[in-house]
């Protein structure tokens, strides 16, 4: 499609964003399965059901531009996507697929933030502002789940994945430690 006007490129977006928010919602099950951190599992749970909303919200934007909101497959979206697979079929330590899984979800919502962003600015110059509002609410959303899944990340998930770190220094380095080696301790040497 070729972008003659403001409006072109606005369609686009929207067909684009809602790509996104479609695979989004086809990926979203399998990292709700393979998260095993209960707050994770429920974090996701619940953008899926907002990541329904936000589709629902595209919808209603191209019914009103007489668009499809379909029509085009977003690729940026696609390869996030693919990189966030990877990470589930790799597999290992839950706690650190967990993080894991946490750092593809903020992939996908910086990308998010960044179209809807896009989107959003480009109803305002168009004059479009039900488009605009529900595009910010949208905006709004995807940067408060970014924001508690830093949290979730901070204070819950990355310790857990680090604990087995500090028990792989704690059982490494204790031994080592311990031995003398053969020499005499000099009083003035440090343990």
């Amino acid at each position: 499609m070729a972008f003659e006007t403001l409006r072109d490129l606005y369609v686009d977006h929207i067909q684009d964003l809602y790509s996104s928010e479609a695979q989004i919602l086809d990926a979203l099950p399998r990292m709700i399965d393979k998260a095993s951190h209960v707050r994770l599992r429920d974090g996701f749970q619940q953008h899926f059901e907002q990541t329904r909303q936000h589709a629902a919200r595209l919808e209603q934007i191209a019914r009103r531009l007489n668009e499809a909101p379909h029509g085009k497959t977003c690729r940026g979206m696609a390869g996030v996507l693919k990189e966030g697979e990877e990470i589930i079929k790799e597999g290992g330590d839950q706690d650190v697929l967990d993080a894991a899984l946490i750092a593809a979800a903020q992939r996908i919502e910086h990308y998010e933030i960044a179209a809807y962003g896009c989107a959003r600015t480009f109803a305002q110059a168009l004059g479009f502002d039900e488009d605009a509002a529900l595009l910010q609410r949208s905006l709004d959303e995807e940067g408060e789940t970014n924001k508690k899944l830093t949290q979730l990340a901070e204070s819950v998930v990355n310790p857990d994945a680090q604990k087995n770190l500090i028990v792989d220094r704690e059982i490494i380095s204790a031994p080592i430690r311990e031995r003398d080696f053969g020499r005499e301790r000099d009083s003035e040497a440090r343990p």
